[in-house]
């Protein structure tokens, strides 16, 4: 054994100081970092078109967050495929939260289980927040679809099975499985119409080329208003504070619920320290009287809370979803 000389010694503690050093440094970056954060612009992808309510919810938050941290907020649309590919462009972002995703539920809870194969895996996100939460609705064009009531379109679909047609905004969309879940409990059949997100969708609803559409409010309701559309009946389980006067899908079909929920979440392996920063930011926006009134107008519910509890509601969705997809025995697209 060769005797261990004080140069050597000397080696071994320089070795061991270096590397407390390091894992101290370690320690302490993510809460440095995210002390500073941000120093620059930061990009919110959002993997749906400009014009729907998951634009319009990180829009409202990002121009809040650019005032409070003084530094640019980007909004940026890369719709295609279901809201994928815009997620996995964030999927592989470099985790520093400088590049954000904010989606509905389809690329996040829905898509794993619609996709044969996906080139990200939604589970290894990094959950921040769930901004809100809009009721979906049934809206039908009143010269297509002269009806009033639940129980009248559903006597109309029942007598012409294919007949009506449903606008959706892709496959695997909430506005697709809402309603698929509406074929299978009220024992009717649609012809469906897709599209690459709500505002075409929307458009086309509006111009009569399609009859029927279970969208959020949040930008239906004002063509509703106007007398464009005919809203039906709202898919949340009780009547709504701003709508007294509308039914729930669920007095006609016990059991009817669909929201959708515009959430943000972070490319995985992002700082927990930056994760909790961003979390509890957009937390006070959902506090402030400017920001509930604007989520007012698209008749959305502030949600907020903490990372963990974004993951548990994002958890019981993929069962929720994947429960409807194979009782409707949605194929898988490869």
């Amino acid at each position: 054994m060769i005797p261990e000389t004080r140069e050597r010694r000397l080696k071994t503690r320089l070795l061991l100081a270096s590397m407390a050093a390091m894992a101290t440094a370690a320690v302490l970056a993510g809460p440095v970092h995210a002390q500073n954060y941000p120093t620059h612009a930061v990009k919110i992808i959002v993997p749906f078109p400009a014009g729907g309510s998951a634009d319009g919810m990180p829009r409202l938050i990002g121009d809040w967050l650019s005032r409070k941290w003084k530094q640019p907020v980007v909004i940026e649309n890369r719709p295609g495929a279901a809201g994928n590919i815009g997620t996995n462009e964030v999927f592989k972002a470099k985790p520093d939260g400088y590049t954000l995703l904010s989606a509905p539920p389809p690329p996040l809870v829905i898509n794993q289980n619609l996709y044969a194969k996906l080139s990200f895996d939604p589970a290894k996100f990094e959950p921040i927040i769930l901004i809100s939460r809009i009721p979906n609705s049934l809206m039908v064009n009143p010269k297509n679809v002269p009806v009033k009531t639940l129980p009248e379109f559903i006597a109309r679909a029942k007598a012409e099975p294919g007949k009506i047609t449903s606008a959706i905004q892709g496959n695997g969309t909430t506005s697709d499985l809402t309603s698929k879940m509406f074929e299978m409990m009220a024992g009717v059949k649609f012809t469906y119409i897709p599209y690459t997100g709500t505002a075409p969708a929307l458009n086309d609803l509006v111009g009569g080329t399609t009859d029927a559409m279970f969208d959020n409010l949040g930008v239906s309701l004002p063509q509703a208003k106007a007398g464009r559309l005919r809203l039906i009946a709202v898919a949340s389980p009780k009547r709504i504070a701003a709508l007294p006067d509308v039914p729930t899908i669920a007095e006609t079909l016990p059991g009817f619920d669909s929201s959708a929920w515009y959430a943000v979440v972070a490319p995985p392996g992002t700082p927990k320290a930056i994760v909790d920063k961003i979390n509890a930011d957009i937390n006070e926006a959902l506090k402030d009287p400017a920001i509930l009134a604007k989520l007012a107008n698209y008749t959305a519910e502030p949600i907020g809370g903490t990372p963990e509890e974004t993951a548990k509601t994002m958890k019981e969705d993929v069962a929720r979803w994947k429960d409807v997809m194979e009782k409707a025995h949605v194929p898988k697209i490869k």
